[in-house]
């Protein structure tokens, strides 16, 4: 009886990650009217797992506690939306455990592979705000080491352990990085210009307290 009750209260306070079937066709791309909470803060309802090493269980990479969603960064690949959206204003707040890497993915088109077709905005430590271009996607910038396009200007990310606000703009063919506030980089000339959108697993542990997506703001 005793270790039934044990048991049961172990399966009562795990959280689960749910490692969830991708689908044969991107959904219809959604174009968001009000702010849409996309993290829940309890579980990773809505999203699906993709990593590199398919011996790596998704609720060993990424997991949710106290309102938090925490990534190991081990092993390389991203936790992605299910649903495909367009003509968006994307808000991540984020922290690092230890410096690293990690990022923002936008516009991922299938098939779901590390790297996919997408545009990477860069969250790597003191390097927030560089672009690359995976998978056959394209802008108009010239890019430097075959697919980057590396931030003009100087950091804005907050000092380790701090939470950072990292905002994508996704307008038309364009694409702008807001870090903290701070406008530091965007491409043009940006193909596909609609997707899923994703946090990346990259070697680093990092926290992740709020993503929401929601409608561009008013120019």
């Amino acid at each position: 009886m005793k270790t039934a009750l044990s048991l049961a209260l172990v399966l009562a306070c795990a959280t689960f990650v749910p490692v969830l079937r991708a689908a044969d066709e991107p959904t219809k791309p959604v174009t968001p009217d009000q702010p849409v909470v996309l993290f829940n803060g309890k579980d990773t309802t809505g999203w699906f797992s993709q990593l590199k090493d398919p011996k790596v269980a998704a609720d060993a990479v990424w997991s949710v506690k106290d309102g938090i969603l925490a990534c190991t960064g081990k092993t390389n690949g991203y936790l992605r939306t299910e649903q495909s959206y367009t003509q968006y204003h994307l808000l991540v707040e984020w922290r690092f455990t230890k410096a690293g890497n990690t990022g923002v993915l936008v516009h991922i088109n299938p098939p779901d592979t590390v790297w996919p077709r997408c545009i990477e905005c860069q969250g790597m430590h003191a390097h927030q705000g560089d672009f690359w271009i995976w998978g056959g996607a394209k802008v108009a910038e010239p890019m430097v080491q075959k697919n980057g396009v590396l931030r003009p200007g100087p950091d804005a990310e907050k000092a380790l352990g701090e939470w950072n606000t990292y905002e994508v703009d996704c307008r038309d063919d364009t694409v702008t990085i807001t870090v903290n506030g701070k406008v530091v980089n965007k491409v043009t000339g940006v193909s596909p210009t609609s997707g899923q959108v994703g946090i990346q697993s990259e070697g680093a542990a990092i926290e992740v307290r709020k993503v929401v997506i929601g409608p561009l703001p008013k120019r």
